[in-house]
């Protein structure tokens, strides 16, 4: 009988280290600060943060993204072995995405209850009638990727309004 993956909680916490690095990087160019990475065999192979405003294109969140170039490292679409870090909750959108490469494992800090489709608002990567479901880690690093996402939406409504939506 094969032996269960070890989890590592070291390593989780730097990867989302690396994703709140991309999440900084999106701050700084007037995005929605999220990050992301995609870890393979532990090596990141994939890093991006949402470029929806830069690239003027709605798909152009950070985990689509980085599934993107993962795809491109790996020389395939599937991405079985590979974990995505990401320090919000996936949207649907992210989500289906993630099912479709087969993802194995995805951990977010930030939950996201309006929107998120990893457990909050409903779960896509688990759905049962899907062909693929994922391992999801909740909560990493959770109070600072939550605080980068207030800081943002504090200041955009400081400074346009409510020209943003809320987390």
């Amino acid at each position: 009988m094969p032996e269960e993956p070890i989890i590592d909680l070291q390593s989780d916490l730097f990867f989302m280290g690396e994703a709140l690095r991309q999440a900084a990087k999106a701050y700084a160019a007037g995005e929605v600060p999220v990050g992301a990475v995609v870890v393979r065999e532990g090596r990141i192979i994939a890093r991006s943060f949402n470029q929806v405003e830069l690239l003027k294109d709605a798909t152009a969140h950070a985990e689509m993204l980085a599934l993107t170039q993962a795809e491109e490292a790996v020389g395939d679409w599937r991405l079985t072995d590979c974990t995505l870090y990401v320090t919000k909750e996936p949207c649907p959108m992210c989500a289906g995405a993630i099912v479709h490469v087969r993802l194995a494992r995805v951990v977010f800090g930030a939950s996201d209850p309006k929107a998120g489709a990893a457990g909050s608002a409903l779960n896509l990567l688990q759905f049962p009638t899907l062909n693929h479901h994922c391992e999801i880690t909740s909560g990493v690093r959770e109070t600072e990727c939550r605080s980068l996402l207030r800081s943002f939406f504090a200041e955009q409504r400081k400074d346009k309004g409510s020209a943003y939506g809320d987390e």
